[in-house]
């Protein structure tokens, strides 16, 4: 009988000490509304109608910018993507992104000067879209998109994809390890 209690009693405290242990840390996500600067967030979201300003901002895991949403961003450093859905406007300038950035059914965007780690999408905006001058580790792609696309001075290790855009792009000196296709064929 001792020895079932000790046992019941061992497997008391064991569980009592796997409650009482502290969970894995999640990522906080910090909301933008006005303007952030040389400060270290996790996650950041730029909360629908909001407008944030971002400048010397380092981002450990991902920048959303949500419906109707304006982001202006100079000198940032995202671990994570950047993705824009529906949102208003996006500027970044002269900052890095480790992942990918995804502007997707929005307003405008403009990408200049940016070390960007994967892909950058540009899919069905409705407004001017501009990237210039930007490294970009994996693919340049911009497919229906209707408010004009210029893609100028790129370096690209991926390839350079256009499709569907109305009107085509414009731009050139893009330098593509991949290949040039369709609508960017000659940029």
């Amino acid at each position: 009988m001792k020895r079932i209690t000790t046992l019941v009693l061992a497997a008391g405290i064991a569980a009592a000490a796997a409650l009482a242990a502290p969970t894995a840390a999640h990522a906080e996500e910090t909301t933008c509304r006005g303007g952030l600067g040389a400060v270290t967030v996790d996650n950041l979201r730029v909360p629908q109608g909001a407008t944030c300003t971002l400048n010397g901002t380092r981002v450990k895991g991902t920048l959303k910018v949500e419906n109707n949403a304006t982001l202006k961003a100079t000198r940032i450093n995202v671990i994570g993507n950047v993705q824009a859905e529906n949102a208003r406007s996006v500027q970044i300038s002269s900052s890095t992104i480790n992942q990918a950035v995804q502007i997707v059914q929005g307003g405008g965007a403009s990408l200049t000067g940016n070390k960007i780690g994967g892909t950058l999408l540009y899919d069905d905006n409705n407004l001017r879209l501009v990237a210039n001058n930007n490294t970009i580790d994996g693919d340049l792609q911009a497919f229906q998109n209707t408010g004009g696309v210029q893609l100028r001075s790129n370096r690209i290790d991926g390839n350079l994809q256009c499709k569907e855009n109305r009107p085509a792009p414009t731009g050139g000196g893009n330098i593509v390890q991949g290949n040039k296709e369709d609508q960017c064929a000659r940029l």
